[in-house]
Order: C-alpha cells, then structure tokens, then sequence
C-alpha cells in the first residue's frame, strides 16, 4: 500500500482489503496477464477514489454498515478507474505508468483492448454482487458513460486551436470528475448518511476531480520526465490542450497560431517553444489560480458535512491533495 496513507491508518487497512478483493476477482486463465494485473494494482496507485469513498462513508451510521459490501463498492471504483487507465495507454501508446512497463506496450494493443474490456466487466459483477436492484446500478451505468462521453470529448478538441476553457470543462467533468463525484457519492449513500449529505458529496467530489485534473495538467509544463513519468508536453504534442495552454493563449493566440497550425507535425523542440510562451503568458500562473477556485469550491462544501472526525480528514486530504505549490 501507498505510503501516502501512513498518516491515515484506518483508511490504510479499508484500501489493503480493497487490494486484495481487487487480487481475487482478477484471477484469470491467462496467468502472465493476471501477474501484469496484479502488479498494475500495485505499482504505485494512491487508490485515491476508494479512499475518499471510505471517508464520505465514514459521515454516516456505522452500526448500520455493511463493511464487506463496502470493500466491495469500493474496488469496483477502482476496477473502472484501472480499466480507463490501460485504455488511456493504448490511445497515448505510453510505454510506461507508474513506473510500469504498460500492458499494452508489453502484450500489443489487441491484448490491452480485451484487459480493459476485462476490468470493464469485472466491475460490473461486483456492481452485480453489492448492488443488484438498487437505482446505483444505473447511477454506475450513467457514470462509466460520462467518463467515455470525457474521453471522446477531449479526442474531438484535439488540435481544436479555439477551444475554449468551456470546452476543457466539459470534457474534465466526465473523463476526471465523474469518478470522483461517484466515489465521493457512493460513500455517502452506502455509509447510510442523508440525501441531503449524498448530494453534497457528491459536488464535493466533482469540485475534487476538477482541480485534481488541473493540477495534474500543469506538470506537463512544470515537472521533469523521471517524476512526471511519462514525456513532458505528451499532452501538448497529441494536441490535448489543457488549462496552462487554453488560459495563455486566451489574450494572445497570434504568439501561438504558427506553432499550434504545425498540429501533430509539430516537433520536441517546437513544442518547448509552446511552453516558453504559455510561461511567458503567465499560463501556469493562470491555471494554479483556476484549480484553486475548484479547490475553494470543495473545501466551502466540506465545511458543510457534519462535525467530527471524518469531515476533519477529508478536508485534510484535500488539502493535502490540492493545495500544492508547484
């Protein structure tokens, strides 16, 4: 487990079990695809859906839960989170993420397809297994359709030289947020909290997801390769433009019309020339100053769960989460 839950040990053992339901359902014929798998589950993933769904868990009645059915819920977010993830390295063709040779660059992209579609159907048994008969089974259905919906949407921008922050938003909400607005929700309904708690969770989680993104987003123009473990500007060279970009440009896209025109023709160092100016154009700046927004937005709504222990830890992983200095 993730060093970044030692300061939250309670938290720390609900995700060990998540690991090992995770382990289990993922027992398959093919035994060098399920040792992939269960490394992939292990290779330096903070599990950070599960957590906070643990934590907005935590709001409700205690005596009223159901603990195993709660590992459960819990995994199968982090199953559809998981099998985004190996798709997203087929379509990017990564080579690596967490560290981790990818499936796709290790088996071919056939093999990666059908894993994901794997997790995809994983997911649903457990859905099956916790939640047959409730209205979640289709609140998960809406959800696995949104983050698809956000990942076509931000296909569909690529090389979009006039898409607009609007755009990014729309896009972020469901390929980002939408799992952290699930997570964040189903913790609080599964934890026996009110309607009225569910709701609120679940702005939080979308707040969360947004300003995670974003922050996320600024590495690609901040963070050196070996930390950021994938190329830097990746995002900029498949012509995915992101908040730095979007705000720089947004007052002076003439400094930026002969590069971004090149689309995916442009080279490594034409796109060093892209991040020099959205540097010059305060773009990092800018975009800081939008996920603090979302992040204001989040910790306003935490403010309004109720008092104790569990509101005090989420609002510190969020902080811990979002508050950053680069």
């Amino acid at each position: 487990m993730h060093s970044y839950w030692n300061d939250y040990p309670t938290i720390q053992s609900k995700l060990q079990v998540v690991c090992s339901i995770l382990e289990e359902h993922m027992t398959i014929r093919n035994k060098e695809i399920q040792e992939t798998l269960v490394e992939f589950s292990r290779a330096g993933g903070k599990y950070l859906r599960p957590a906070f769904f643990f934590l907005f868990a935590e709001l409700g009645d205690s005596t009223k839960q159901d603990k195993d059915r709660l590992a459960k819920i819990a995994a199968s977010i982090e199953l559809l989170h998981m099998a985004t993830l190996i798709h997203d390295d087929i379509i990017d063709d990564s080579p690596l993420r967490r560290g981790v040779i990818t499936v796709q660059s290790h088996y071919g992209k056939d093999v990666a397809v059908y894993t994901g579609d794997l997790l995809f159907t994983l997911f649903f048994e457990l859905l099956i297994d916790t939640m047959n008969g409730s209205p979640f089974m289709q609140t998960n259905a809406q959800a696995m359709k949104q983050l698809l919906l956000g990942e076509l949407d931000q296909m569909n921008n690529r090389f979009k030289e006039n898409e607009t922050i609007e755009d990014y938003v729309q896009s972020v909400d469901g390929k980002t947020a939408e799992l952290f607005w699930l997570a964040c929700l189903e913790g609080a309904h599964f934890g026996q909290t009110s309607q009225e708690i569910e709701k609120l969770a679940g702005e939080i989680g979308r707040n969360i997801g947004i300003a995670f993104q974003v922050y996320d987003d600024i590495l690609d123009y901040t963070a050196q390769e070996e930390v950021l473990q994938k190329p830097v500007l990746e995002d900029l060279a498949q012509g995915v433009y992101t908040v730095p970009l979007l705000l720089a440009k947004a007052e002076h896209p003439e400094a930026f019309k002969p590069l971004l025109d090149k689309r995916a023709e442009i080279t490594p160092e034409e796109a060093k020339e892209v991040a020099a100016l959205v540097t010059t154009y305060k773009g990092v700046e800018k975009a800081k100053a939008f996920a603090k927004d979302y992040t204001q937005r989040a910790l306003d709504g935490i403010q309004q769960l109720p008092q104790g222990e569990a509101r005090d830890q989420i609002e510190k992983l969020t902080r811990q989460l979002l508050e950053r200095n680069y």
